[in-house]
């Protein structure tokens, strides 16, 4: 589907039923993964995905495109929804990487090498491992950074747009995030440490 045909099926959403089903049909399964890796239980994940579309829908009416891409805000609306479960349920925040996709090993692999050297971790299974475990010790904010900047793909602007930050406040976060994570792997595998590539693979990563 193209840009221009979303933006006609969004306009469309807010009047037909049938179109707003078609968006829920092109975003089910990218919102229910994003609740199941910070809930890491089906039948949560299912219930705040519910709750995304149903606000969505009950919403659409007042949604502008001028103010957020259709995807963005539907984010938006999925990420307070999750905060405000995890404020009601007094669950510590946690998100899971396992995901039944083969796309996620190649984004993995993506991360890997934004924030280490790419000729020493991107083709093995242990180095996975410990960048998962890197990431689960990660403050919330910057698992969902991570999430959103390599699982879905999103730019900075996009991000700051789902979580209510600065476009400028996520770039430093995402540098900062991408420089704990090196740190962190280079502790659990203090043979890599001091690579030359590494800095470099920083600095590319923290523009984009």
């Amino acid at each position: 589907m193209t840009v221009d045909d979303e933006r006609d099926l969004v306009t469309r959403a807010k009047t037909e039923p049938e179109a707003f089903g078609e968006l829920y049909r092109r975003y089910v399964e990218r919102i229910y993964g994003y609740h199941y890796r910070h809930t890491s239980n089906r039948a949560d994940a299912e219930d705040l995905t519910s709750r995304t579309f149903f606000h969505a829908l009950r919403s659409m009416a007042g949604y502008r495109e001028t103010r957020a891409p259709f995807q963005t805000w539907l984010y938006r609306i999925a990420h307070n929804l999750l905060v405000n479960w995890y404020r009601d349920q007094g669950n510590h925040p946690t998100l899971s990487l396992d995901v039944d996709e083969p796309v996620t090993e190649v984004r993995m692999a993506m991360l890997q090498s934004a924030a280490l050297n790419p000729e020493t971790w991107i083709a093995t299974a242990e180095s996975r491992e410990t960048l998962r475990s890197a990431i689960a010790a990660l403050p919330q904010d910057r698992k969902t950074l991570i999430f959103l900047k390599f699982f879905e793909e999103m730019s900075n602007a996009e991000i700051a747009a789902v979580l209510g930050k600065p476009e400028g406040a996520i770039k430093a976060l995402y540098h900062r995030t991408l420089i704990h994570l090196r740190r962190t792997m280079e502790s659990l595998n203090p043979e890599d440490a001091g690579s030359p590539d590494r800095q470099g693979a920083i600095d590319a990563a923290e523009v984009q």
